[in-house]
């Protein structure tokens, strides 16, 4: 494999194409639903964070395997109920201006929302 090969990543599902800005394809730059709460989320993911780290240092200390496999079933339970509350505030706010708005946006946000509910799924 050459290096051109081993630094060009394949597309995946998950890759979203993005503008010149940073923004996914097809998003204006606007505020979103989660800006409200955006700090009740920073400090959740923090927490989030805080359990990640916990999961590292008990592998480093040697703790008793069902140990952290309850750990990780803890952190990735909180990330799960993270998503779920990003989900509900895109739903209320992107989603129902898109159905205020009409024509195909609503069309787009319900299958990009599906999408993302495909994917939390699957996790």
């Amino acid at each position: 494999m050459t290096t051109t090969e081993a630094g060009a990543a394949a597309p995946s599902e998950n890759t979203v194409e993005q503008n010149a800005g940073g923004e996914p394809a097809g998003h204006e730059h606007a505020t979103h639903g989660y800006h409200k709460q955006k700090d009740e989320h920073l400090k959740r993911l923090r927490r989030i964070e805080g359990q990640i780290r916990g999961l590292q240092r008990m592998v480093d200390e040697d703790v008793y395997c069902i140990d952290i496999l309850t750990q990780v079933s803890a952190s990735t339970k909180a990330l799960q109920s993270f998503a779920l509350q990003l989900l509900e505030e895109h739903l209320r706010h992107c989603v129902a201006d898109a159905a205020v708005k009409g024509g195909s946006e609503i069309d787009a946000k319900v299958e990009e929302a599906t999408k993302a509910i495909g994917r939390l799924l699957r996790t």
